[in-house]
């Protein structure tokens, strides 16, 4: 069984591939098993000591529509040994009041539950106003904005995972 799990919400396709993306630069299929949270459960979550969760924010500052249907289910798993960090994308220019939101109203539901938080990334480079998703000055996770700097997701990406396996993501 793959050791890390990624759970995401996609409506356009972008989390998807950028989740599909990290999978591949982790090392494939064998090292992180991909779950999409329109047909997941808390049980899914809970087979994995590594998870990530990728959401877009959506609109004005909101969850993803699998996500928000999902995000009641994150409550029912036991985070204790667990590291847990998130994707996240957004669109900076067309929401800068709002960039980044959803993975802070993920973090507010399982913030206390024994979890390991791993992967902060800085804010630096992102042009925006607001964001529910910094938590001490950084990004709870990795940021892609694919609307405003798609040229930079691949170094981004790369970079972030290197990051994680710094911090024992995945060992």
């Amino acid at each position: 069984m793959a050791k890390i799990g990624i759970f995401y919400g996609s409506t356009d396709g972008n989390t998807e591939r950028v989740s599909t993306r990290i999978q591949e630069v982790f090392g494939g299929e064998d090292v992180v098993a991909l779950h999409n949270v329109n047909s997941a459960t808390s049980d899914d979550m809970a087979e994995y000591d590594y998870l990530i969760l990728a959401c877009p924010t959506w609109e004005i500052g909101e969850l993803q529509e699998d996500w928000d249907s999902f995000i009641d289910e994150i409550e029912d798993v036991d985070y204790n040994g667990k590291m847990v960090t998130y994707l996240n994308l957004g669109d900076a220019d067309g929401y800068p009041d709002t960039f980044i939101d959803a993975p802070g109203i993920i973090h507010e539901r399982i913030v206390d539950s024994g979890a390991k938080f791993v992967g902060a990334w800085p804010t630096d480079g992102y042009d925006f106003e607001e964001s529910k998703g910094i938590v001490d000055g950084k990004f709870l996770g990795l940021v892609i904005d694919e609307d405003n700097q798609k040229d930079l997701t691949e170094e981004r990406i790369q970079m972030w995972v290197a990051q994680l396996k710094e911090e024992g993501f995945g060992e």
